[in-house]
């Protein structure tokens, strides 16, 4: 399975060039995003009126939780990231010399985007919008390849967090906010 994941990783690594260089370290920074999150505060806000304070919290918690969940997995397994890798020395196209902390296993890029899409996606409720969040998901999550900081593997497994979190929280959520338009009302 590693082998797999090295030589993966290793195809999609080498594909790159001087422009996508800009464009996947741009993708990869989590302030150039401040504008789609406020776009998406407003969709959540247009949806839920008074109580889009709720939802702000729900995903406030799922982020902390997905981005503190990867560190413990990071400290649990222990799997360096590609750029720290002796073995791949030299073969590892990275942007900047920039590799990120010394382990890789789970992406929390991925584990945070897929979070955030799977949460939001059922409550915003438009086609259109789950397209797009999920694309933006993988987008960022394959930067992190791109940029040789994660194996596709960190990626999946990142993915695969972020969406499991993200959707317990999306239906806590609408539990939470059925009773709390109840008492509302």
């Amino acid at each position: 399975m590693n082998e797999i994941d090295h030589n993966l990783f290793l195809f999609l690594n080498s594909i790159h060039s001087p422009f996508f260089d800009v464009v996947m370290r741009t993708v990869s920074l989590k302030t150039v995003w401040i504008p789609l999150y406020l776009f998406i505060v407003y969709l959540l806000a247009i949806r839920y009126k008074k109580r889009v304070w709720l939802v702000l919290v729900f995903a406030a918690l799922l982020v902390t939780l997905t981005d503190q969940a990867t560190n413990i997995i990071k400290d649990y397994f222990e799997r360096l990231r590609p750029c720290h890798e002796p073995s791949l020395a030299g073969l590892v196209h990275t942007v900047g010399g920039r590799c990120g902390g010394m382990y890789g296993f789970v992406s929390a890029h991925a584990a945070n985007t897929f979070g955030i899409a799977s949460f939001t996606a059922p409550l915003i409720r438009k086609k259109w919008y789950s397209w797009a969040i999920f694309i933006w998901a993988c987008i960022v999550s394959y930067s992190r390849t791109y940029l040789g900081v994660h194996y596709p593997g960190d990626i999946l497994g990142g993915a695969i967090l972020g969406f499991a979190a993200g959707t317990a929280f999306a239906y806590a959520f609408v539990k939470t906010d059925t009773m709390v338009e109840s008492w509302t009302q």
